[in-house]
């Protein structure tokens, strides 16, 4: 999955307008207008399209924890300048809150079977002797299953 398609669909799972999205990159702490929006919605296939670098999904991951989770006391957290899929999911499971059960039940939701010691080979340091990288077919059933959970009556692609 690219960055465009993940904020695509985290905006369509959780209905965020453009308002809300621009506040979510402000509360993370990067000033983004509604065109810089309107241009990394586009789909794929627009030659309008201007794709969405890694560091300011970091912002928009950061800024979706805040609104869900709450706004931590301190400095704002730092966006990371490189993302991956083991980081973006790690994001996700911290705004949602979701525990390792949860995540397994989303998965299996969507017919995609995942192990719990799977999972949490994921979520370790990538200095660990058991961690896993993602692989682009988990991160993407994770966020079709959160699009069944959040918004199910909605169109699957």
């Amino acid at each position: 999955m690219n960055n465009n398609d993940i904020i695509r669909r985290i905006r369509y799972t959780f209905d965020l307008n453009d308002d809300t999205m621009m506040k979510l990159f402000t509360s993370a702490g990067l000033e983004v207008t509604r065109a810089d929006i309107s241009d990394w919605l586009k789909k794929d296939d627009d030659p309008l399209q201007k794709k969405l670098n890694d560091n300011k999904l970091a912002y928009f991951l950061n800024g979706f924890i805040i609104k869900k989770r709450g706004k931590q006391d301190g400095p704002l957290p730092v966006a990371e300048k490189q993302l991956n899929n083991n980081i973006i999911f790690r994001k996700l499971k911290i705004a949602l809150a979701l525990q390792d059960d949860d995540i397994i039940e989303i998965l299996q939701s969507v017919d995609f079977r995942f192990g719990k010691h799977e999972l949490s080979a994921l979520f370790r340091k990538p200095d660990h002797d058991k961690f896993r990288p993602c692989k682009d077919q988990v991160l993407r059933n994770f966020i079709y299953g959160l699009q069944e959970k959040f918004r199910p009556n909605g169109e699957r692609d």
